[in-house]
């Protein structure tokens, strides 16, 4: 539970058809199991109790009867086991028979919940049954039941008394199936988890859209969503059902099991502070209490849960090959079309690039080139500028020629050597002093030449930078921070390699050539002298941290809110067996120093297209004064040590 993590679990039961004795048993040993997993909220099948498919079984009284004792059985088996127990029987109220959810914890009945949406169509027969919570109006009942008071309706939130975050409420199989669910004003009420007890035949098609209708309804009420259905041991007469169950937070399916798989327990955690946090940037979500809604409060013991779920490595890079390229293709076009506006807005003649042979002007010439092929021009007008100096190797400079020709771009050499060494001598710098402003000299002079070029051209510089080296500040200020359209600043590095790898599996052999070598080169700004080899020795990730790292740190922090101890816990995950915990660490709080100390840098960044969930503008996602403390952020790694 600690940093917003919910277990949460969907189990099965072999269910005997109208045997609640037997039931009641299988229904025991699920909570024991889930409780020897350290589960928090356990979903188990509409009517489970009895058995979801008892049709005129449901006018007996044989049959309604053994239901209350079969639920004091549980409630004293449980009273010292952890989890928190969705299941569903059937229960009378007012001469009417309600399909319900019962929610127990610790041998307490917190609530029922009463099924709203009773279907009459197709092979499903409820309303022959059952009433709908309808009737019941939107006031909240109350009961008796196993010798317990408790609240009885639809409205019904059950809530944490130590963890804020966690909060639940509960439909039943068909409400999630309408057009304006019970769940909706639920999460509108504050409940982050949705729990679903169901009892969903499977047909062919059905298995597909019951998994979208689930993720999207976790993505439009921005919340988890436990979903468990009936297992194959339900009567098959008439009807054959799965136990396909699906565990969903915000759109992303945390865990799903195939139908008629043999699990007894699906198992995953939803991230309860992730839900806040996005309903909280999200101000279109409204968090307004319904009239009638009842809040009732549990007590659990908070501990750290072990994950299970996965954290990508990577985590702005999809995980399959065909996605990758989805993905790359999709930036692309965004970068090239937002670069066609704004040079046809700026009557731009021509489009002015520094091409150093790395990564970043490699992806920035691409999405130029695509620009200038949608405005119908000649390649001829893009004005690619390689500056060599002091750092600039054989191997980078050759590749920034040969990808130039293979483009078709104008390719023109200008060495700034002298016009820096004459700057070291107007200002009074010694060359031999490999300092800061030996570094940024170079930087700042590459910037000048590209600006003057672009005015004598009509043109406008390009801006090469990522999104990386805007969240670490890794740019000289008014050097190559500088640009007059920046089409990289919202792709990372670790995105920006995959982009590349894209256009070099499907160009031609020579320029793919180029493109391969570029993408094996190590990342370096060259702007200290190579080695004795003439190798590159300045090699950014060495200086600065792996760029893996940091786009995993940036994800977390940026597109979540993610504490750094939460996100120090998830990197661990993620990255076990690649980096030590140490080295994970020192690097976060390189990250989170780096961050805030160089705000500064982002508040006055040139425009450029948002591609993704994150971005650093300051005129879009990110509104942060310069002057902004990492004090609270580094002491709360530092007490980690």
């Amino acid at each position: 539970m600690k940093q917003g993590f919910i277990k949460t679990a969907a189990g099965t039961i072999e269910i005997a058809v109208a045997d609640t004795d037997s039931n009641t048993d299988r229904i025991i040993e699920r909570i024991k199991e889930a409780d020897g997993e350290a589960v928090n909220l356990l979903v188990l099948p509409e009517l489970c109790l009895t058995g979801y498919t008892c049709g005129d079984l449901f006018f007996s009284d044989r049959l309604l009867d053994s239901v209350e004792p079969a639920l004091n059985r549980i409630c004293e088996a449980t009273r010292d086991l952890y989890p928190i127990t969705v299941l569903g029987l059937p229960f009378r109220y007012a001469g009417k028979l309600y399909n319900c959810a019962a929610v127990i914890q610790q041998g307490k009945i917190l609530g029922l919940v009463p099924k709203t949406h009773i279907p009459a169509y197709g092979e499903f027969y409820e309303m022959r049954q059952f009433s709908s919570a309808s009737k019941l109006g939107e006031k909240i009942h109350t009961i008796s039941l196993c010798g317990q008071s408790l609240p009885f309706g639809k409205n019904l939130i059950f809530a944490s008394k130590e963890l804020p975050d966690y909060c639940f409420g509960v439909e039943i199989c068909e409400d999630l199936w309408v057009s304006c669910p019970p769940s909706a004003a639920l999460t509108a009420a504050g409940a982050n988890i949705i729990c679903n007890p169901s009892a969903s035949d499977e047909i062919i098609g059905k298995e597909a859209y019951r998994r979208l209708l689930v993720s999207s309804a976790s993505a439009r009420m921005i919340c988890g969503y436990v979903y468990c259905n009936a297992s194959p041991s339900e009567s098959t007469q008439d009807m054959v059902f799965s136990r396909h169950h699906i565990i969903a937070e915000n759109g992303t399916l945390l865990a799903e099991n195939k139908p008629f798989d043999n699990a007894s327990l699906l198992i995953s955690e939803i991230d309860t502070a992730r839900i806040s946090h996005e309903r909280h940037r999200t101000t279109t979500f409204e968090s307004s209490l319904c009239p009638e809604t009842e809040t009732v409060y549990f007590s659990q013991k908070i501990h750290e849960t072990k994950l299970t779920r996965a954290f990508e490595r990577n985590p702005f890079v999809p995980p399959y090959d065909d996605q990758i390229k989805e993905r790359a293709e999709a930036i692309l076009r965004i970068q090239s079309y937002g670069l066609k506006k704004r040079m046809e807005h700026a009557h731009a003649k021509t489009a002015v690039i520094g091409i150093s042979g790395g990564l970043d002007s490699t992806l920035a010439l691409l999405v130029t080139v695509r620009a200038v092929d949608l405005l119908g021009e000649d390649r001829k007008n893009i004005r690619a500028i390689t500056m060599p100096c002091f750092g600039t190797t054989k191997r980078t400079k050759s590749n920034a020629v040969k990808l130039c020709e293979q483009l078709g771009v104008s390719i023109e050499e200008i060495n700034i050597t002298d016009a820096v060494k004459q700057h070291f001598s107007d200002i009074g710098h010694d060359e031999k002093t490999l300092d800061t402003t030996y570094e940024n000299s170079q930087a700042r002079e590459r910037t000048q030449v590209l600006m003057d070029i672009a005015n004598k051209t009509g043109g406008l510089v390009i801006g090469t930078g990522d999104l990386s080296e805007l969240a670490l500040g890794w740019a000289t200020y008014n050097g190559d921070h500088m640009s007059m359209y920046g089409v990289n600043t919202s792709v990372p590095k670790t995105l920006v390699r995959y982009i590349v790898r894209y256009e070099a599996e499907r160009s031609k052999k020579e320029l793919s050539d180029v493109l391969f070598d570029i993408l094996d080169t190590p990342v370096s700004p060259e702007l200290l002298p190579a080695d004795g080899n003439g190798e590159i020795a300045q090699k950014t990730e060495d200086l600065v941290g792996p760029y893996e790292l940091h786009d995993f740190f940036l994800y977390h922090m940026a597109r979540f809110g993610s504490s750094p101890a939460k996100i120090y816990r998830l990197a661990k995950y993620a990255y076990h067996g690649a980096y030590s915990d140490e080295i994970i660490l020192h690097w976060l709080k390189i990250f989170v120093r780096r961050f805030f100390n160089q705000q500064f840098k982002r508040s006055c960044m040139p425009d450029g297209p948002k591609v993704g969930s994150v971005t650093l503008s300051p005129r879009g996602d990110l509104r942060m004064p310069s002057d902004a403390s990492s004090a609270i952020w580094l002491k709360e790694l530092d007490n980690l040590n």
